[in-house]
């Protein structure tokens, strides 16, 4: 599993706590303030904001979601298990479109 975050994002400090309620492993990646340089998050999930967990080809990029996914993948053991249920942040194709606020430092809070 990888996550990508920002130290200081109310939301990513949400996620890094289950991670570590836990106790799954996961490889932490720390991405620039600027939502226009957060190029890993833009080429895994479509979209600048974080957090965003990658696990395998599941990605998820809404915090409900991916606290109900690490419950569920605790719940599972943490090898290798598919999401046995489909989140609505898993299902995004489209990417967002760039706006002139990109340039600021942000999780998804407005």
């Amino acid at each position: 599993m990888t996550l990508f975050h920002v130290d200081w994002c109310p939301d990513c400090l949400v996620v890094l706590r289950k991670l570590a309620d836990l106790g799954l492993t996961y490889d932490p990646v720390i991405v620039p303030d600027s939502r226009r340089m957060r190029t890993q998050v833009y080429d895994v999930s479509g979209q600048y904001y974080v957090p965003v967990l990658k696990d395998g080809d599941l990605v998820l990029t809404e915090t409900a979601d991916i606290l109900a996914y690490l419950d569920e993948r605790a719940k599972a053991g943490s090898v290798g298990h598919p999401a046995s249920t489909q989140f609505h942040s898993q299902a995004r194709t489209t990417p967002d479109e760039p706006s002139p606020d990109d340039e600021h430092p942000s999780c998804r809070l407005k």
